[in-house]
């Protein structure tokens, strides 16, 4: 498969042969949904709490006698109907963690990366720079590079300078490759990668996963 480079003035100056399982994965929406779910739960922290009868202030007497008043009979003034009672099954301290296995969330990857390839909004660059870091700048190169609204900046290492340009810029994010991830894939509608990112992508996830384990028992075998 055969992606365009462009230069930071949108200008196609080359083009790069990249990997079909990294870049030309089919894709499975319904394990890219699981992905998706499992790392938003795994973000969630499962703080929230409230109280029950048992746990609010007051209560230990009855509140008026049982009969002979008109009124409805009632134990303690803490039972979930009165004001400022406990609460019926309400939240409590939990954790939301889903595993999800490597296999599957390097799969994911693949496949959100192969999509956003297949749309034509993978964007790669000769090399993901300005010359100073202005967010004027970076505003103008993404206006030439025509992306979309929402933006994934995604290169080699850390850039400081494209960094703290595109902090300014409303949905406009950079990450480094190794750090890459299918949420905030899914979130950009445009990905601009440089093409020592690429080719790091390439290295990282190309192939099949291999445990290290299994490759150290072959080793041992071999020896």
């Amino acid at each position: 498969m055969k992606l365009d480079v462009r230069n930071m003035s949108g200008a196609v100056v080359d083009d790069i042969e990249v990997l079909d399982d990294v870049f030309g994965a089919p894709m499975n929406a319904a394990l890219v949904h699981q992905v998706m779910v499992g790392q938003l739960a795994n973000k969630r922290q499962g703080t929230a709490k409230v109280k029950t009868r048992s746990e609010v202030a007051g209560g230990g007497a009855k509140p008026r006698p049982q009969k002979y008043t008109g009124r409805a009979r009632q134990g303690s003034i803490r039972s979930p109907q009165w004001r400022g009672g406990g609460v019926v099954f309400g939240p409590t301290p939990r954790s939301y963690r889903q595993r999800t296995p490597k296999r599957v969330k390097r799969q994911a990857l693949k496949m959100v990366l192969s999509d956003k390839a297949r749309e034509q909004h993978l964007v790669v660059v000769d090399e993901l720079s300005i010359s100073a870091a202005k967010t004027k700048e970076l505003a103008q190169a993404l206006n030439a590079l025509e992306v979309g609204s929402s933006v994934l900046l995604v290169s080699d290492g850390t850039n400081d300078a494209v960094v703290r340009a595109a902090r300014n810029i409303p949905k406009t994010r950079t990450l480094p490759v190794d750090l890459l991830n299918t949420v905030d894939l899914l979130n950009a509608a445009s990905v601009v990668m440089s093409v020592d990112a690429v080719r790091k992508a390439e290295r990282l996830w190309g192939g099949e996963l291999v445990r290290i384990k299994r490759a150290a028992a072959g080793a041992e075998e071999e020896a």
